[in-house]
């Protein structure tokens, strides 16, 4: 890819995720609401078997007993996710003992690419509280559309590819159940303080 196109294809993809984004948070607020076929929010979640990157396994059952914070993304994002992973870092030094008592997720969108091993050697730039969760297209697959998180591959024009996705942290409860988006774009104080009240 030439360096005049590279900055369009970034743009291009951060653009198709804020909207992607902003649709997704239209409709978890109601806006939706007046269309008919349109699905509730609860029906964010479901079942779902992938692998962190120790290679233990992760289920919906590993998400009961703590609130969660799931955010999916792919370690060849340039910008958006590893900012979204520093700034949950942040949050969880901010928490200090209590970080333990939240689940914390980064969900690849991009299992071609994203194994366990290479899960392991990006998250270790963030706080070790973080997981990251990989598997089979047709694992990861799954938990794409029980979250309603859109993802789709952009091929480039050196013959490689980069993932557009929505760039949403996804508050669920102790019971595993979806909650809201959480905010991020805030003081770590902020939103550590937000979180204790799911604790």
């Amino acid at each position: 890819m030439s360096s005049s196109t590279r900055p369009l294809v970034i743009i291009a993809a951060f653009a198709g995720s804020l909207a992607a984004g902003l649709l997704l948070v239209l409709w978890l607020s109601g806006g939706f609401s007046g269309f008919k076929g349109v699905a509730a929010p609860a029906a964010i979640g479901g079942q779902f078997q992938l692998t962190d990157q120790s290679g233990q396994k992760v289920t919906e059952q590993s998400l009961k007993g703590k609130p969660s914070l799931v955010f999916f993304g792919f370690t060849h994002c340039p910008d958006i996710c590893p900012t979204a992973l520093f700034e949950m870092s942040e949050v969880l030094r901010t928490l200090g003992p209590d970080a333990g008592k939240l689940n914390t997720y980064f969900v690849s969108v991009d299992p071609e690419r994203d194994t366990a091993a290479i899960m392991k050697d990006y998250l270790s730039s963030f706080d070790p509280h973080l997981k990251g969760l990989t598997g089979t297209p047709e694992e990861v697959a799954k938990i794409i559309t029980g979250y309603r998180v859109y993802a789709k591959k952009v091929p480039t024009k050196d013959g490689d590819y980069t993932m557009d996705h929505t760039a949403l942290i996804y508050l669920m409860d102790k019971d595993g159940n979806f909650v809201a988006p959480f905010n991020l774009k805030r003081s770590p104080e902020d939103a550590a303080k937000d979180l204790k009240r799911y604790l």
